[in-house]
């Protein structure tokens, strides 16, 4: 697996889901969740998406670098 430096969620307006964005070095990934997740889910709960999303395109995200971005 490819360590990634951190990793984002947050909601986006237009696709009315959350959106996952990995930071590896100078590139950029993104991607929904594969499970749907309540906009008014817990920040754990969002932490865990990002990371299993990350695994899933294999990318090792450590749960400290997981930023919650909420409006």
């Amino acid at each position: 697996m490819i360590v990634a430096g951190n990793a984002d969620i947050g909601w986006d307006r237009k696709r009315k889901n959350w959106i996952v964005t990995i930071h590896v070095g100078e590139q950029v990934i993104k991607r929904p969740p594969d499970q749907p997740v309540s906009a008014n889910a817990g920040d754990d709960l969002l932490r865990a998406a990002a990371i299993a999303t990350a695994r899933d395109d294999g990318y090792e995200v450590r749960p400290e670098s997981v930023h919650v971005l909420r409006l």
